[in-house]
Protein backbone atom coordinates (compact mmCIF):
# COMPACT_ATOMS: atom_id res chain seq x y z
CA UNK A 1 0.00 0.00 0.00
CA UNK A 2 1.36 3.25 -1.03
CA UNK A 3 0.92 6.52 1.04
CA UNK A 4 1.52 9.82 -0.81
CA UNK A 5 2.23 12.37 2.22
CA UNK A 6 2.40 16.42 0.79
CA UNK A 7 4.36 18.56 3.39
CA UNK A 8 3.29 21.98 3.27
CA UNK A 9 5.03 24.97 4.62
CA UNK A 10 3.27 27.61 6.49
CA UNK A 11 2.20 30.78 4.48
CA UNK A 12 4.35 34.17 5.25
CA UNK A 13 3.75 35.77 8.08
CA UNK A 14 5.02 39.17 9.56
CA UNK A 15 8.57 37.60 11.14
CA UNK A 16 9.85 35.41 8.31
CA UNK A 17 13.59 35.78 7.38
CA UNK A 18 13.67 38.81 10.56
CA UNK A 19 12.49 36.75 14.00
CA UNK A 20 12.88 32.95 14.87
CA UNK A 21 9.14 32.37 15.76
CA UNK A 22 9.40 29.00 16.77
CA UNK A 23 6.06 27.92 18.68
CA UNK A 24 4.65 31.34 18.68
CA UNK A 25 1.14 32.27 17.56
CA UNK A 26 1.72 34.96 14.79
CA UNK A 27 -0.81 34.56 12.11
CA UNK A 28 -0.12 35.34 8.74
CA UNK A 29 0.34 38.37 6.78
CA UNK A 30 -1.95 39.44 4.03
CA UNK A 31 1.05 37.32 1.69
CA UNK A 32 0.39 34.54 3.48
CA UNK A 33 -3.73 34.15 3.57
CA UNK A 34 -3.00 34.57 -0.12
CA UNK A 35 -0.60 31.55 -0.27
CA UNK A 36 -2.99 29.51 1.62
CA UNK A 37 -5.71 30.28 -0.69
CA UNK A 38 -3.46 29.99 -3.89
CA UNK A 39 -2.43 26.20 -2.26
CA UNK A 40 -6.41 25.51 -1.75
CA UNK A 41 -6.79 26.25 -5.44
CA UNK A 42 -3.90 24.28 -6.85
CA UNK A 43 -4.73 21.30 -4.75
CA UNK A 44 -8.48 21.79 -4.85
CA UNK A 45 -8.54 18.67 -7.89
CA UNK A 46 -6.59 16.24 -6.07
CA UNK A 47 -8.62 13.49 -3.61
CA UNK A 48 -7.24 14.78 -0.28
CA UNK A 49 -7.80 12.36 2.03
CA UNK A 50 -7.04 13.79 5.55
CA UNK A 51 -5.73 17.03 6.86
CA UNK A 52 -3.01 17.17 9.94
CA UNK A 53 -1.56 20.38 11.00
CA UNK A 54 0.86 21.76 13.53
CA UNK A 55 -0.82 23.33 16.69
CA UNK A 56 0.39 26.65 15.65
CA UNK A 57 -2.03 28.76 14.10
CA UNK A 58 -0.21 29.99 10.86
CA UNK A 59 -0.46 26.56 10.00
CA UNK A 60 -3.77 26.13 10.89
CA UNK A 61 -4.54 29.24 9.14
CA UNK A 62 -2.68 27.64 5.83
CA UNK A 63 -4.71 24.57 5.72
CA UNK A 64 -8.12 26.05 6.55
CA UNK A 65 -9.09 27.37 3.07
CA UNK A 66 -8.74 23.88 1.79
CA UNK A 67 -10.26 22.06 4.20
CA UNK A 68 -13.17 24.12 3.84
CA UNK A 69 -12.90 23.76 -0.36
CA UNK A 70 -12.58 19.80 0.49
CA UNK A 71 -15.14 19.42 3.38
CA UNK A 72 -12.48 18.18 5.74
CA UNK A 73 -11.55 19.04 9.66
CA UNK A 74 -7.96 19.46 10.36
CA UNK A 75 -6.47 17.54 12.93
CA UNK A 76 -4.11 19.06 15.15
CA UNK A 77 -0.83 17.00 15.45
CA UNK A 78 1.67 18.01 17.75
CA UNK A 79 4.17 15.96 16.67
CA UNK A 80 3.98 18.32 13.51
CA UNK A 81 4.60 21.41 15.78
CA UNK A 82 8.01 23.39 14.90
CA UNK A 83 11.45 22.90 16.45
CA UNK A 84 11.28 23.64 20.15
CA UNK A 85 13.94 26.21 19.55
CA UNK A 86 13.99 27.04 23.59
CA UNK A 87 15.90 30.42 24.74
CA UNK A 88 16.42 31.04 20.91
CA UNK A 89 12.46 31.58 20.53
CA UNK A 90 10.86 35.13 19.74
CA UNK A 91 14.70 36.65 18.90
CA UNK A 92 15.73 38.11 15.85
CA UNK A 93 18.12 36.83 13.57
CA UNK A 94 20.63 39.78 13.97
CA UNK A 95 20.37 39.23 17.59
CA UNK A 96 20.91 35.43 17.26
CA UNK A 97 23.97 36.12 14.94
CA UNK A 98 25.78 37.09 17.78
CA UNK A 99 25.18 34.19 20.27
CA UNK A 100 27.73 31.59 20.04
CA UNK A 101 25.09 28.98 20.74
CA UNK A 102 23.15 30.20 17.65
CA UNK A 103 26.33 28.84 15.74
CA UNK A 104 26.62 25.97 17.46
CA UNK A 105 23.45 24.97 16.66
CA UNK A 106 23.75 25.45 13.06
CA UNK A 107 26.95 23.82 12.40
CA UNK A 108 25.81 20.29 14.80
CA UNK A 109 22.54 19.78 14.03
CA UNK A 110 23.06 16.22 14.37
CA UNK A 111 24.23 16.42 17.89
CA UNK A 112 23.14 20.52 19.34
CA UNK A 113 20.22 21.32 21.63
CA UNK A 114 18.41 24.38 21.68
CA UNK A 115 18.64 25.96 24.88
CA UNK A 116 16.18 24.47 26.88
CA UNK A 117 14.63 23.22 23.82
CA UNK A 118 15.02 20.27 21.66
CA UNK A 119 17.54 18.63 19.27
CA UNK A 120 16.60 18.36 15.38
CA UNK A 121 16.27 15.01 15.71
CA UNK A 122 14.15 14.74 18.28
CA UNK A 123 11.80 16.94 16.29
CA UNK A 124 12.37 14.83 12.89
CA UNK A 125 11.43 11.87 14.83
CA UNK A 126 8.42 12.52 16.25
CA UNK A 127 7.19 14.24 12.60
CA UNK A 128 8.78 11.09 10.95
CA UNK A 129 6.53 8.74 13.15
CA UNK A 130 3.84 10.51 12.41
CA UNK A 131 3.73 10.24 8.90
CA UNK A 132 4.54 6.63 9.41
CA UNK A 133 1.59 6.37 11.18
CA UNK A 134 -1.19 7.68 9.08
CA UNK A 135 -3.99 4.78 8.49
CA UNK A 136 -3.40 2.78 5.49
CA UNK A 137 -7.02 4.53 3.96
CA UNK A 138 -5.11 7.75 4.63
CA UNK A 139 -4.17 7.41 0.52
CA UNK A 140 -3.07 11.41 -0.16
CA UNK A 141 -2.31 13.59 3.75
CA UNK A 142 -1.95 16.56 3.49
CA UNK A 143 0.46 17.71 6.67
CA UNK A 144 1.11 21.64 7.64
CA UNK A 145 4.03 21.96 9.36
CA UNK A 146 7.09 24.10 8.96
CA UNK A 147 10.63 24.78 7.15
CA UNK A 148 12.98 23.10 9.55
CA UNK A 149 10.53 20.06 10.10
CA UNK A 150 10.07 19.31 6.31
CA UNK A 151 13.64 19.96 5.02
CA UNK A 152 14.71 17.50 8.17
CA UNK A 153 12.39 14.84 7.22
CA UNK A 154 13.62 15.21 3.43
CA UNK A 155 17.54 14.71 4.84
CA UNK A 156 16.28 11.86 7.23
CA UNK A 157 15.13 9.81 4.00
CA UNK A 158 18.28 10.54 2.22
CA UNK A 159 20.48 9.49 5.51
CA UNK A 160 21.95 13.05 5.58
CA UNK A 161 23.66 14.41 8.57
CA UNK A 162 20.80 17.03 9.52
CA UNK A 163 23.58 20.33 8.48
CA UNK A 164 22.39 18.91 4.85
CA UNK A 165 19.13 21.11 5.27
CA UNK A 166 21.05 24.22 4.19
CA UNK A 167 21.62 22.48 0.82
CA UNK A 168 17.93 22.74 -0.59
CA UNK A 169 14.88 25.32 -0.11
CA UNK A 170 11.56 25.56 1.65
CA UNK A 171 9.76 28.50 0.91
CA UNK A 172 6.28 29.37 2.30
CA UNK A 173 3.24 27.63 0.97
CA UNK A 174 5.24 25.46 -0.71
CA UNK A 175 4.60 21.43 -0.78
CA UNK A 176 7.49 18.59 -0.63
CA UNK A 177 5.84 15.24 -1.74
CA UNK A 178 6.94 12.09 0.10
CA UNK A 179 5.64 8.52 -1.13
CA UNK A 180 5.78 6.16 1.87
CA UNK A 181 5.41 2.22 1.04
CA UNK A 182 6.19 -1.39 2.91
CA UNK A 183 9.45 -0.91 0.70
CA UNK A 184 10.40 2.78 1.47
CA UNK A 185 10.12 6.04 1.14
CA UNK A 186 10.67 8.14 -2.45
CA UNK A 187 10.71 12.01 -2.65
CA UNK A 188 8.68 12.68 -5.41
CA UNK A 189 8.34 16.60 -5.42
CA UNK A 190 10.66 19.37 -3.91
CA UNK A 191 9.64 22.60 -2.65
CA UNK A 192 7.14 23.21 -5.01
CA UNK A 193 4.63 26.08 -5.38
CA UNK A 194 1.20 26.86 -6.34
Amino acid sequence: MTRTILLARHGVHAEVGHVLSGRSEISLSDEGRMQAEQLAAWLDRTRISSIHVSPRRRTRETADPLARRCGLSPVIAPALDEIDFGAFTGQSFAALDDDPRWATWNAERDTARCPDGETMAQAVERAWRYIRALPAGDALALCVTHCDVIRGLVVRHFGLPFTAIYGFNCDPGSVTTLELSDTGTRLVALNERP
